[in-house]
């Protein structure tokens, strides 16, 4: 009887999991300026000023809090100045742009986390298919922090992968 191998398992490859950085959907809020303004249009100040002390808060407690605006209408930055004034003390972050744009950055900021050293001289694998969209930055992101460690970097799943990088 015939003994059967898993290579994969002994080759040391080493997987890591792109959707391990990006933020969770718990962790992210958005912070949205259309119901303070007249008419879907203007912000007035003495309004705005009046509506944020009695905003509940507690929705955006430890979130990653993006600002935004879903209509397009002219803000000064004082107003996101103002409301930042209000989550910064609640919020993990606060961000200003869009929650695809803040999920971009925070995504981006995990994976500056990574001890490269950890990888040095290692054959590594970035996932390639999951159930988390992983934005395409993350790849770029990766390949430029683990390329100047690792042995040889790849895309795809252990038993099938697309050579992206090796060392020469």
């Amino acid at each position: 009887m015939e003994t059967i191998i898993n290579r994969v398992a002994e080759s040391g490859i080493i997987t890591l999991d792109l959707s391990t950085f990006a933020p969770g959907e718990k962790e992210l809020a958005t912070f949205d300026l259309k119901p303070f303004l007249f008419k879907e249009m203007i912000l007035k100040e003495k309004d705005f000023r009046a509506a944020l002390p009695v905003t509940d808060w507690s929705v955006y407690k430890e979130k990653n809090v993006n600002i935004t605006c879903s209509v397009d209408a002219i803000i000064p930055v004082w107003a996101y100045m103002l409301a930042t004034t209000y989550l910064q003390p609640i919020a993990t972050s606060v961000f200003l742009g869009t929650r695809q744009e803040m999920t971009d950055y925070l995504t981006r900021m995990n994976i500056e986390k990574i001890n490269a050293a950890e990888y040095e001289n290692k054959r590594v694998v970035i996932k390639g298919c999951g159930d988390t969209p992983i934005p395409d930055l993350a790849y770029v992101a990766v390949s430029e922090k683990l390329t100047p460690y690792v042995k040889s970097l790849m895309y795809g799943e252990p038993c099938s992968t697309v050579p992206v990088y090796k060392k020469k």
